[in-house]
This record gives C-alpha cells, sequence and structure tokens, in this order.
C-alpha cells in the first residue's frame, strides 16, 4: 500500500469535520488533512521506513540476479628478476621451457571465466520469494507507522477542537459570574446581601478565569505537540481550523462491532503484515530444507599467457597459448555438523512464532476495536443524556437566578446551580467529541 493511497482513508472524514477556515488576517488555520499530509510527507520515522523498503527491494533485485552466470575477467602481469641465473640453464615460464638466460624478465596472463549454479535445491528461487515477502513487510511497515501517526494526529485534533470549547463555555461561565459579582456589590450596597456572600461570588469568578487560563495552556501543549508529529519547527503561531460539529454528526448509527472487526482483518496493514510473515517462515523452512540437496554448477573459462622470455611476438605468445575449459560441478552434502538440522529447526520454530504473533495482532485489534466500539454506545448514550440534562440545568438557572435577584434563594443555592449547569454543559460537550472521534475511528479501522 502506497502512503498516498492512506490518505484516501481520511477523504470522508469531509462528514464529519467540514472546513472552512477562518480568521485569514490571523495566519494559516491547517485543516486536519493539511495536517496528515504533511505529516505523511514530512516524518522522519516515515522517511526511515521508505529506505528500509527500498533497501529490501535491492535484496530483491540481487536475488534475482542471482539465477543468472556470474562473468569475470582477469589478468595478471608481473616482473621476476633472478640474478644468480646460470649460463645456458633453462627456465620453466608459463609452463613452457625457456633457455633465455635473462635476469630480468616479464610474465602476462589473461582470462575470462563463467559460473552458473544450475540446481542448488530451488535455494536461489526461494530466496527471491523470501526477498519479495521482506519487501512488502517492509512497505507494509511505513503503512503501520502512517496509521499510527494519523491515530495520534486525529486525537490531538479532536483534542484541541474539544478543549476550545471548553474555552467557550468557560467564558460564557466567567461572563456570567461577572454578572453576578456586579449584582452581588449591589446588593451589598443596598444591605442585601453580606460581604462574605459577596466572596464567594468572587471567589467563583476568579474559579472562572483560572479554568480559562488551565484551558489556553492546554491547547498549546497540544499544538506543540501536533507539531512535533508534522516535524514542525518554524511555525511559532500554529493553530488549526475549527470546523462546525453538529450535534447530528454524534447522533449517527454505530456500525456493528463484528462488522468493523472483519473488514479492519482484511485491512489493517499490521495483520497483513503477520500473515506476510507466516508465508516467510515457510519460505524459510524450503530454503533450510535445501541443504541436505546436492548443488549442480557448471563453469567455462579461456585463458592465455605472455612471457618476454619468449623471442615470439606478443600476439603470436596470445594465440599459441590460449587454452579454453568447461566443466561441472556436483555437491553432495554428507555431513555439515548438524548446520541444515538446526535450520529446519529453527525455522519451523520461527513458522510457530510467527503464527502467535498473528493471532497476539488479531486479539490487539479486537481489543482496540471493541473499545472504540464501547466508548461510542457509551458516549452517544450520554450524549443523549446530557442534552437532556443540560436544557433542563438551563432553565433551572434562569428560575434560580430570578429568584436570586428577588432574595428568595440565597447565594448557595445559586452558586450550585451554576455548577450544575457548567458540569452538563461540559458533560455534554465531552460526550459529543468522544462519540464523533470513536465513530470515525470505527469506520478508519474498517476502511482499506
Amino acid at each position: 500500500m502506497k502512503k498516498r493511497k492512506i490518505i484516501t482513508n481520511w477523504l470522508f472524514l469531509l462528514t464529519f469535520f467540514t472546513l472552512p477556515l477562518y480568521g485569514q488576517n490571523t495566519g494559516k488555520k491547517w485543516t486536519l488533512e493539511e495536517c496528515v499530509n504533511y505529516a505523511l510527507t514530512h516524518n522522519i520515522q516515515l522517511k526511515k521506513n521508505t529506505l528500509a523498503h527500498q533497501m529490501a527491494e535491492e535484496d530483491v533485485l540481487q536475488s534475482r540476479a542471482a539465477l543468472l552466470p556470474s562473468l569475470s575477467a582477469s589478468t595478471t602481469q608481473s616482473v621476476t628478476y633472478r640474478p644468480f641465473i646460470e649460463t645456458g640453464q633453462s627456465t620453466v615460464a608459463n609452463g613452457y621451457v625457456q633457455s633465455s638466460i635473462d635476469k630480468v624478465y616479464y610474465n602476462g596472463s589473461y582470462s575470462v571465466n563463467a559460473n552458473w549454479t544450475v540446481w542448488n535445491g530451488n535455494r536461489n528461487k526461494n530466496t527471491i520469494k523470501l526477498n519479495e515477502l521482506t519487501a512488502q513487510m517492509a512497505e507494509l511497515d511505513s503503512a503501520i507507522s502512517a496509521r499510527s501517526i494519523e491515530e495520534q494526529i486525529t486525537r490531538l485534533y479532536v483534542q484541541i477542537l474539544y478543549t476550545k470549547e471548553t474555552i467557550t463555555i468557560n467564558e460564557q461561565s466567567l461572563a456570567t459570574s461577572r454578572l453576578n459579582e456586579e449584582r452581588g456589590k449591589t446588593m451589598v450596597e443596598v444591605g442585601q446581601m453580606s460581604k462574605a456572600d459577596l466572596a464567594q461570588l468572587t471567589a467563583q469568578r476568579a474559579s472562572d478565569e483560572y479554568n480559562i487560563v488551565a484551558a489556553e495552556s492546554n491547547v498549546k501543549s497540544y499544538l506543540f505537540q501536533l507539531k512535533q508529529l508534522l516535524e514542525l519547527t518554524e511555525e511559532s503561531d500554529f493553530d488549526i481550523a475549527t470546523p462546525t460539529m453538529s450535534d447530528a454528526q454524534a447522533l449517527e448509527p454505530i456500525p456493528p462491532l463484528s462488522e468493523v472487526y472483519y473488514l479492519a482483518l482484511e485491512h489493517r496493514p499490521e495483520i497483513r503484515n503477520a500473515r506476510l510473515a507466516i508465508e516467510s517462515s515457510e519460505v524459510s523452512i524450503d530454503i533450510a530444507k535445501a541443504g541436505k540437496l546436492p548443488t549442480i554448477g557448471v563453469s567455462a573459462g579461456v585463458a592465455t599467457n605472455t612471457t618476454s622470455m619468449s623471442n615470439r611476438a606478443w600476439g603470436s605468445q596470445l594465440k599459441t597459448n590460449f587454452d579454453a575449459s568447461v566443466g561441472a560441478t556436483v555437491s553432495i552434502p554428507l555431513l555439515d555438523n548438524r548446520q541444515t538440522k538446526t535450520a529446519i529447526n529453527k525455522a519451523l520454530l520461527q513458522r510457530e512464532s510467527s503464527l502467535l504473533d498473528l493471532q497476539l495482532r488479531e486479539k490487539e485489534l479486537y481489543s482496540t476495536i471493541e473499545g472504540y466500539w464501547i466508548d461510542a454506545v457509551t458516549n452517544q448514550s450520554k450524549f443523549q443524556a446530557a442534552q437532556t440534562a443540560t436544557a433542563s440545568e438551563a432553565t433551572s438557572y434562569e428560575l434560580l437566578s430570578e429568584q436570586f435577584r428577588l432574595g428568595l434563594k440565597n447565594i448557595i443555592e445559586l452558586m450550585t446551580g451554576k455548577t450544575n449547569l457548567v458540569t452538563a454543559q461540559q458533560n455534554e460537550l465531552q460526550s459529543k467529541y468522544m462519540t464523533i472521534y470513536n465513530l470515525y475511528m470505527l469506520r478508519f479501522y474498517s476502511k482499506a
């Protein structure tokens, strides 16, 4: 699977995230799709995975070339000095008797040799299969890393959106707290409220201010983490686009758990990688078993030589000394100090380990999907209940505020009503975003 193909898995996210940009005068706002695309292009780990895949492809090409004959050419040039040679002594040079008495003489040899492994128990062909599987696994490793980064980006993106909307709720709460504080000051002046009650209203206003500062700090922290995933270092004013998140998106039907799981088994790169590991171990067994089989090879070569101790011309020597040879070799393994048996047993054990790895991956995948499914069901139910609770608390607080103004309710009842309203709003907001996030993750795991 190519990294660009993975990007298409995010297109349906537009169902959840419509992406109108705002604040064009305050700098670029990154959409989720832009974050994912940028990370898939610039993330260092993904770049390293791409290099690992390219190296694996080189191994495939090399193993294919091993099926072809090898051809080499060589030449040797040497100068010999024999200072104490006797007059009339014959000398053997390059297999020929020479009667020259030169103390210094020159020899040259030239050869071309070819070797070809005709059959070695299909070890070469199985090595090609093994390297091809390794290359596919390296490509899937890149896909696994890409999926992991995409999930992290999505989680942070949603967390930022949720925290920003939390700030809006806290700002509304702060506005109400300030209004209550000003109302309290007026009531203290006319003797309808004690200074102690006013102090509680002031403390609530200060608490709301603190909550806003804390939420803004959390947004900065999440943005910093997102920048790290994107390998951004110069975007000091980095921020994300704020899409419209409707209640209807949180109330969409939840797909069946079994359907998501079986689709994930077919498409998830970690499962495909584990299955390829089993195939790879099967090929490794065949390669190990080839150690018991004979190896057949053929060779051929041509050679010639020259020497300065001959009175014939260099070209004439090349022709006269030319020879050609061809041969075949059959190698039959007899005793190899248990190397082949050990290799076979280790390959069999590796296959068992790969089978267990697949079971573990499938179990982990089911656990992850089940977690998203349970969270989606739970948070969707919470969201429906929270909607009713928020409406009820809002109505209740309006009545409390009016009764407090008329002196029918005390400060404790007013503050309790406000706290209950803010809590209900936050519960509704949290369950809404968590439902949307978990619904998306279920769709993400079921997509190819």
